[in-house]
């Protein structure tokens, strides 16, 4: 199968825009988009209010991974195998991602701070995954 959403046109601002809309009618309270210093948009971080406390996620769009999955998989034509349409691709994918979660929380299935809570910022500048993963996953035994 191919690497989803390879083929999209839509610009990555567009779709950043469309992530912070459904981010917003769910709960969110400040949103910035984080840029790298080519001025590539690499990540979203929104505020949610937790437990009486503003609390940020932040949600990454890892263009050069898209990338080389685009290059890896056959069925992806080698024209579309290019940073540009690997951003757009995987702010596409994040998206999905999003709108995914927030079926499940409209489910009843999980909370908002329950399905984001790996993207979880903390005082480091890490998300709560990154933290736990640096610790070897000691927090997990």
């Amino acid at each position: 199968m191919a690497i989803l959403n390879y083929t999209t046109k839509i610009d990555s601002i567009k779709t950043i825009g469309e992530i912070q809309q459904t981010l917003v009618a769910h709960g969110a309270k400040k949103i910035v988009c984080d840029y790298d210093d080519d001025g590539i948009p690499i990540a979203v971080t929104f505020c949610l209010n937790v437990a009486d406390q503003m609390t940020a996620f932040s949600l990454p769009a890892n263009y050069a991974g898209v990338l080389r999955a685009m290059e890896k998989n056959k069925k992806v034509p080698r024209n579309l195998c290019n940073r540009e349409q690997a951003i757009r691709v995987s702010w596409r994918i994040v998206k999905d991602w999003v709108e995914a979660q927030m079926a499940i929380v409209e489910a009843e299935v999980a909370g908002m701070a329950e399905v984001f809570l790996p993207y979880t910022l903390m005082k480091s500048g890490n998300t709560l995954y990154q933290e736990v993963e640096k610790n070897n996953f000691k927090l997990l035994t």
